[in-house]
């Protein structure tokens, strides 16, 4: 063969090598992608008056939001950005929506991207949760009648490592509350790797490689176990002791991490996706949240 047949020959082996490629990363990103979830009911439901809103993030993507204003506030309230988890929406979380207004609290139920009512984005990840939670907690403290000192995160799974990532970097929020989160990126993903049967060496550890890739961010530096001990505001972590999804040791192991940050550990009965036994353990988070100082 000569010098132009090879260079052909090499040229075919190269287009076809990386139209494999293309289509590994095709699978992967199919694999991953999160269901977008409708929603099934809204603040009015709950009797409840609320906004609904579109706030901008990142990538110049607006998200879909329901503010729920403090009840009959004539000052500056205390408020809750509400994220959900992965393949969830603002609606899955609206049983926090009564007993947090009658607590006199302004909430912001908010979709993220590529998720209930937002827009759609290349991809979602951890990272792009905490972009939006943090956009969410910028528009929620510039709205009249919310005090923006007194501005908190309250994620659930993927939600809530999302906010811990967003209050490592956003000073100006004044407590977390993180609700079910996993330790560490790379331990939900073998987990993943095992419901699906794909073996970690060596594909799944090309499949971790290129997620990393993909997000922009190493898993060890937006793990909770990493981004806990960068916060400097009280932190609430809540585990369900029957969460079969990201098991208890995991919330004991960001606790155990914390360093000096304020950190509380509650744990109740329940799953992972139940908020049954939170509803009824409202007040161990409306005190805690009621005791962040301004």
């Amino acid at each position: 063969m000569g010098a132009p047949g090879l260079l052909t020959a090499f040229t075919a082996g190269a287009a076809a090598l990386a139209g494999g490629r293309a289509l590994v990363h095709w699978g992967i990103r199919k694999g991953l992608a999160a269901p977008r979830v409708a929603h099934h009911t809204d603040p009015a439901a709950l009797g409840l008056d609320f906004d609904a809103l579109r706030i901008a993030t990142a990538n110049g993507r607006t998200l879909h939001a329901w503010f729920i204003p403090a009840p009959g506030a004539s000052a500056a309230a205390p408020a809750l950005v509400v994220m959900h988890g992965w393949g969830g929406n603002a609606a899955l979380m609206l049983p926090l929506a009564r007993p947090l207004h009658e607590a006199g609290f302004a909430t912001l139920f908010v979709d993220a991207r590529c998720h209930g009512a937002s827009d759609d984005d290349s991809f979602a990840s951890l990272p792009r949760f905490a972009e939006d939670a943090e956009h969410a907690f910028a528009w929620l403290a510039t709205r009249a009648g919310v005090d923006p000192r007194r501005i908190a995160l309250f994620g659930h799974s993927v939600g809530a490592g999302a906010v811990l990532l967003a209050a490592a970097r956003t000073p100006q929020v004044a407590a977390v509350v993180s609700v079910a989160a996993f330790s560490h990126p790379a331990a939900m993903m073998r987990r993943w790797l095992a419901v699906k049967r794909i073996p970690e060496k060596p594909v799944g550890r090309y499949i971790l490689d290129y997620v990393q890739k993909t997000i922009g961010h190493r898993f060890d530096d937006i793990a909770p176990v990493a981004t806990i001990g960068r916060i400097r505001r009280p932190v609430l972590l809540v585990h369900g002791e029957d969460d079969e999804v990201v098991p208890i040791a995991e919330a004991r192991q960001i606790f155990a991490a914390r360093g000096d940050t304020p950190v509380e550990l509650l744990t109740l009965a329940g799953d992972h996706e139940s908020f049954a036994d939170l509803e009824h353990n409202m007040g161990r988070l409306v005190a805690f949240l009621r005791a962040v100082p301004g």
